[in-house]
């Protein structure tokens, strides 16, 4: 392994090479010529003493030391991208302080119905803030900076991280009034299991979590199955039968209505977290205190 340290444009090439599979997909991400991804990709591999791509007609394969490195560079990126982000906010005195770019994660259904009035309302009252987000269902990773500031269905156990419980978001099953006037209302687990039910697709450490819950149910079958939220929720609006959503959410819909809430109410513990080093970001803590009101007002009903 060479003693010189390899510069993280080298770094950055590599990743992009994974992520699109070749030179030419890697250089239209980048920005940069196919031989100049060439060069980087021979360079850090010179660097490092070790073969990361296997090259063949249909592309750069990457190889086993290639993905054992891929989580290390991964984290290079993050840092990268964090450093840029809070320096945007930083260095232009008092009067441009809250300035600059603050990525902020959160599950599918919290970004697309539930952050964009409170994001609205953050920025009439400062312009000159630039919101990233990044629409997960995982787990996004604060301490390595993937994301400022992340909203969460559980408590955040770093002890670096400051945290605020907001309350709970509850779940609960749901239909629309007039798929409800067709096929009646269930007032049973034995009559819901008769109904166009609508579940999960596959497997996960959530619904298993749900599965002594959801007991009453087991052995029935769902006519629509997706792991999209958003998609739980548009089949449960458009009246295709009963599902699982948000009862805050759909009290907004005067067309929905929660059925059986004697059998299941399922609270989603949320929290607002962010990186104790970025307290003294103003524009982090200006979206972290928005967020937090906002939060509050719609799980709260303030």
């Amino acid at each position: 392994m060479n003693s010189t340290e390899p510069d993280w444009d080298l770094y950055r090439s590599f990743l992009a090479v994974l992520r699109e599979g070749s030179l030419s997909g890697a250089a239209r991400a980048l920005g940069l010529t196919q031989p100049t991804i060439g060069r980087h990709i021979d360079a850090l591999e010179q660097a490092l003493g070790l073969s990361l791509f296997t090259r063949s007609q249909s592309g750069f394969i990457a190889t086993d030391d290639a993905h054992a490195l891929q989580p290390y560079a991964d984290t290079l990126a993050a840092a990268s991208s964090a450093l840029l982000r809070a320096a945007s906010g930083l260095g232009r005195g008092a009067e441009a302080q809250l300035q600059g770019t603050v990525r902020v994660t959160a599950s599918e259904v919290v970004s697309v119905e539930v952050l964009p009035p409170i994001l609205a309302r953050l920025r009439a009252s400062h312009p000159g803030l630039t919101i990233e987000l990044a629409v997960s269902n995982r787990m996004e990773n604060l301490l390595r900076r993937d994301a400022d500031i992340a909203v969460r269905m559980q408590r955040p156990e770093q002890d670096v991280l400051v945290a605020r419980r907001i309350g709970n978001i509850d779940l609960g099953f749901h239909a629309r009034r007039d798929y409800l006037e067709r096929h009646g209302t269930p007032h049973s687990w034995e009559e819901l299991a008769r109904h166009t039910l609508i579940g999960i697709d596959s497997e996960n450490a959530f619904t298993r979590k749900l599965q002594p819950l959801l007991s009453g149910l087991a052995g029935c079958n769902y006519a629509v199955r997706s792991d999209s939220d958003l998609v739980h929720l548009a089949s449960i609006r458009a009246g295709l039968g009963i599902g699982i959503c948000q009862v805050r959410l759909a009290a907004r819909d005067p067309a929905l209505v929660r059925v059986v809430p004697e059998l299941l109410t399922i609270p989603l513990d949320t929290w607002l977290a962010m990186h104790e080093n970025l307290r003294a970001n103003p524009a982090c803590a200006a979206v972290y205190s928005a967020l937090a009101a906002g939060l509050d007002d719609y799980i709260n009903g303030n």
